[in-house]
């Protein structure tokens, strides 16, 4: 696949004292006062019908601050302008550019999440019910896409894990999956079939009690753009970008491995588990070495590391497994 980076003029790049202001997002979404000023502050960046705060908490320390794990190569966060001009959501296209052109037409709000299959609390919650219970947090994770290129995101939301454990799985739930809003006529590119719709992904359910999956609701301490995933997204920070799927509606606990949109799609190309490796390549390109996007150096590519650099916590989960043939 041929990766189109933006050039970015200074002017569309967001001050860094926005983003360390961030804090005003994450207290302000517990008081509806807050909430209203946000929507004003955010008003010229964030693109119509991203939708009002949510109702969370914030328990006032970001209890991960950063899990980036890299400091030999260029970890500095990217910009929200790369970041919100520069993704893969094919529902609105195939162009890089198309989430940010189209996105803005979806509405999100009301939004409901059902979950069904093996767990105790099951039903159709509203999305402002389904988050309250939990506090906010901020996490800097690496973001790794299978086409080879790379960001740094600070990401705001929740931990997969409290979500899922809240909603009592049964001892039956071995896999979780999840579904994306299907609604082409705000979503042109569901009018293509390039991609069975709606998207499905999922995961084995002890990957997702791992501490790193992460539900995220908001992006640079502001609330999460259409474009980027709004309101509801899935980060598995040590799988390729495609696991994180967007505009979820749906949460299924299963006994057998779901479907998922892009292992039906090219099995060859994209397996289940999706984990960054280096030494599996892809068919027509190497994995071994990235392009951050960003990067000043506009054609200087650093290496992959496995797992996207979070060995470290994910390992273990993939233990005897060899991991050229569970791709």
């Amino acid at each position: 696949m041929t990766t189109r980076i933006p050039r970015i003029a200074p002017s569309e790049i967001t001050p860094q004292e926005v983003y360390f202001n961030r804090r005003a997002f994450l207290t302000g979404v517990a008081a509806a006062a807050a909430g209203a000023a946000l929507g004003r502050a955010a008003a010229a960046v964030v693109p119509a019908g991203s939708g009002a705060p949510l109702a969370c908490t914030f328990d006032g320390a970001e209890s991960v601050g950063a899990l980036v794990h890299a400091p030999d190569q260029n970890e500095k966060p990217n910009t929200w302008y790369q970041i919100t001009h520069f993704n893969n959501y094919y529902e609105f296209g195939t162009s890089k550019t198309d989430p940010a052109e189209y996105a803005g037409r979806l509405q999100t709000r009301p939004w409901s999440i059902t979950v069904a299959g093996e767990a105790q609390r099951t039903g159709t919650f509203a999305l402002e019910d389904f988050l309250k219970p939990y506090a906010l947090e901020e996490r800097i994770y690496r973001f790794r896409c299978v086409e080879a290129w790379s960001m740094v995101i600070p990401w705001v939301g929740i931990p997969l894990a409290a979500m899922l454990k809240r909603l009592e799985p049964t001892s039956r739930a071995r896999y979780v999956a999840f579904e994306s809003l299907y609604r082409p006529g705000q979503m042109p590119g569901q009018k293509v079939p390039i991609l069975s719709w709606p998207y499905r992904e999922g995961l084995r359910i002890d990957e997702a009690m791992n501490p790193l999956a992460f539900m995220v609701v908001g992006l640079y301490g502001r609330v999460l753009p259409n474009q980027n995933g709004a309101p509801l997204r899935l980060i598995v920070p040590w799988k390729y970008g495609f696991k994180g799927i967007k505009a979820i509606v749906r949460i299924t606990f299963t006994e057998t491995q779901p479907p998922t949109t892009w292992s039906r799609a090219r099995p060859d190309y994209y397996g289940f588990y999706a984990n960054v490796n280096p030494n599996v390549p892809t068919p027509g390109w190497s994995q071994e070495s990235e392009l951050r996007i960003g990067n000043p150096f506009f054609h200087q590519r650093q290496k992959t590391l496995m797992f996207n650099g979070y060995g470290e916590e994910v390992a273990y989960l993939y233990k005897g497994m060899n991991l050229r043939e569970h791709f």
